[in-house]
C-alpha cells in the first residue's frame, strides 16, 4: 500500500490532465496513472474547434498557444464547407494545432498536488464504503491504492471501465485509418497533400504540425480494422494508404510517430458506478472527424471537475455528482450522433453523392449554416437548471455557456471567461438590487458590472464550468441556484 490522494485518475491524455488541473485548482491533491513510458505521446488530434478553444481560454491555458495555432478559414460538417461569418456574434473558426501540445501546457500548468506516475496501469479495483481500492502494476511491481474516487480517462479501451462492469455498447468500425507525422521538405511536396479532401476510396489529409514535419492522417471506407495490419504503422502502408485514396505517390516515408483509429462509435451505458466515473474516450467514442472528440473530453472534465471537487471537500450538495451522468450522458450522445450523421454522409459515393449535392444547397441558406456550424463546433450545449417551485418560466439564458463579453467593472474592462479561470463560481450583478452570495464566499466569486446587452439579467449566477446556473432580479430564485449547486451558506 503506498499514500494516495483523494483522487486517482487514470490516463494523462487530454481528458485525464485537464480533470487533474481542475481538481488542482480547487485544492485537492491527484495521482494520475499513465500506460505509456515518460516522453511518449500518442494524441493524433490536430484540429481545435470553438468548443475546445473556449474551455482552453476560460482557464488561461490558451496565450501560450496562440501563436503556434493556425486559425483555419472555414468550418466543414462531412467536408461540407459551411461560413462562419454569416452566424455572427463569436468567432467560429476552429484553430489547427496538434493535441500533444496542447497537453504539454496543460501539463506544465499543474501543481504540486498533481503526481503523474507515468508507465503505470490500472489493473484491479474493489469499491467499499468511503472509497475504492486501486491495484496498480508499474514498473516496480503491484501496489494497491486507496482513494476517495477513481476517474476513468483511459481511451477507448478503458481498463477503468471494464474493471467496474460498465457496458460499452454501439456500433462497430466499418472504416480504418492511419495518422502519422513524417519528415518532409515542404518545397518538394504537391499542393494536393495540404488539406482535407474525401475520395470515393476514403479521406485524405495532410497539415502541417512542424517546420520540416507534416502530419498525414488517412481513412478507408469499408475495410474494417480487423481486415488490415496492425502492429506499428509502417511507411509503406502509410505511403500505400495515400495512393489508394487520393492517388498521391508520396515516395518512401518513415514515421516519426504514428497510430490506428477506425469508426467505432459507443458510449459507455452510465458515467458514474459508484465511486468510479468515466470521462472522455473512456465513456465515449466515435470517428475522429473536426475536433468534437476532443471538445467533448474537455467539457467531460470541467463538468466534472468542480462537482468531484466538492464532493471530495464536503461542500457538495446532494446529487451534485450524479448531475455529472445526467449532463454529460446526453451531450456525449449528441457528439455522437453529430459524427454518424457526418461519417454517413462520406460513403458510399454512389448512393450518398445526390444527398450531398443537395446539402451543398442547403447550406448556402442561413439557418442551416448556422446550425451546422454550431454544431461542427461543439457550441450550443444547454443543461437543464432546478427553478424554485412557483418560479416564472425558465430564463432563455439559463443553462447555456455563458458567452465571451468584454464587461466595464469598476477595475476596467473585463472579458467575462477570464473571470472564470479560478475554477470557482461567480456571480455577476448588473444593478444595486439585493442580490448576493455573501455566504458562498469561500465557492462563489462577486464581481459587479455594468448592464450589457447579451446579458439581459439583473444578476447571473455562473458555474464554474462557464454554465448559467440563474439569470434572475429575485433573490429566492438565485438563493436556490446557490444551494442546488454550492450547497448550503457557511
Amino acid at each position: 500500500m503506498t499514500a494516495a490522494p483523494p483522487v486517482v485518475v487514470a490516463g494523462a491524455g487530454i481528458t485525464g490532465l485537464t480533470l487533474a488541473s481542475e481538481l488542482d485548482r480547487a485544492g485537492v491533491p491527484v495521482v494520475v496513472l499513465e500506460l505509456s513510458a515518460p516522453g511518449e505521446r500518442t494524441a493524433a488530434g490536430v484540429a481545435l474547434n470553438t468548443a475546445a478553444v473556449s474551455v482552453l481560454e476560460r482557464r488561461g491555458l490558451y496565450e501560450e498557444l496562440r501563436p503556434f495555432a493556425l486559425p483555419l478559414p472555414q468550418v466543414h460538417f462531412s467536408l461540407l464547407w459551411l461560413d462562419p461569418d454569416r452566424v455572427g456574434g463569436q468567432a467560429r473558426y476552429p484553430h489547427l494545432l496538434p493535441q500533444s501540445r496542447v497537453e504539454e501546457r496543460i501539463e506544465a500548468s499543474l501543481g504540486a498536488g498533481v503526481e503523474i506516475r507515468r508507465g503505470h496501469e490500472v489493473t484491479g479495483l474493489t469499491q467499499h464504503d468511503g472509497g475504492v481500492r486501486v491495484e496498480v502494476t508499474g514498473p516496480g511491481g503491484t501496489y494497491d491504492l486507496d482513494a476517495a474516487y477513481l476517474v476513468g480517462a483511459d481511451g477507448p479501451r478503458s481498463a477503468v471501465r471494464a474493471l467496474a462492469g460498465i457496458a460499452f455498447p454501439g456500433e462497430a468500425a466499418e472504416a480504418s485509418g492511419l495518422v502519422a507525422d513524417v519528415r518532409v521538405d515542404f518545397a518538394a511536396l504537391p499542393p494536393e497533400v495540404f488539406g482535407a479532401r474525401h475520395f470515393d476510396a476514403g479521406l485524405f489529409m495532410g497539415a502541417p504540425v512542424g517546420p520540416d514535419r507534416l502530419r498525414l492522417i488517412t481513412t478507408e471506407f469499408g475495410r474494417p480494422p480487423q481486415e488490415g495490419p496492425s502492429g506499428p504503422v509502417t511507411g509503406e502502408e502509410l505511403a500505400g494508404a495515400a495512393l489508394r485514396i487520393a492517388g498521391l505517390d508520396l515516395g518512401p516515408l518513415e514515421p516519426l510517430w504514428s497510430a490506428r483509429f477506425d469508426d467505432a462509435a459507443r458510449q459507455a451505458e452510465q458515467y458514474r458506478a459508484g465511486r468510479v466515473l468515466l470521462a472522455g474516450d473512456a465513456a465515449h467514442v466515435h470517428y475522429p472527424l473536426g475536433g468534437l472528440a476532443l471538445s467533448t473530453a474537455l467539457e467531460d472534465a470541467l463538468n466534472l471537475g468542480w462537482k468531484l471537487a466538492a464532493s471530495v471537500d464536503g461542500t457538495a450538495p446532494q446529487g451534485l455528482l450524479d448531475s455529472y451522468h445526467t449532463e454529460r450522458h446526453p451531450a456525449g450522445r449528441a457528439a455522437l450522433r453529430a459524427t454518424r450523421a457526418q461519417t454517413s454522409l462520406l460513403h458510399p459515393t454512389e448512393r450518398i453523392g445526390p444527398l450531398r449535392e443537395i446539402l451543398r444547397e442547403v447550406v448556402a441558406f442561413d439557418g442551416p449554416n448556422r446550425f451546422l456550424v454550431d454544431l461542427a463546433g461543439g457550441v450550443g450545449t444547454r443543461y437543464e437548471a432546478p427553478l424554485p417551485e412557483g418560479a416564472d418560466e425558465p430564463h432563455p439564458l439559463l443553462g447555456l455557456l455563458a458567452p465571451e463579453v468584454e464587461l466595464a467593472t469598476a477595475e476596467g474592462p473585463v472579458g467575462l471567461h477570464s473571470l472564470l479561470r479560478t475554477g470557482r463560481g461567480l456571480l455577476l450583478r448588473f444593478t444595486d438590487a439585493p442580490l448576493d452570495a455573501d455566504g458562498w464566499k469561500d465557492r462563489v466569486r462577486t464581481v459587479t458590472a455594468e448592464p450589457h446587452p447579451e446579458l439581459d439579467a439583473a444578476a447571473l449566477l455562473v458555474r464554474p464550468d462557464g454554465h448559467i446556473a440563474a439569470a434572475t432580479d429575485d433573490p429566492d430564485t438565485l438563493h436556490h441556484a446557490l444551494t442546488t449547486w454550492f450547497g448550503e451558506a457557511n
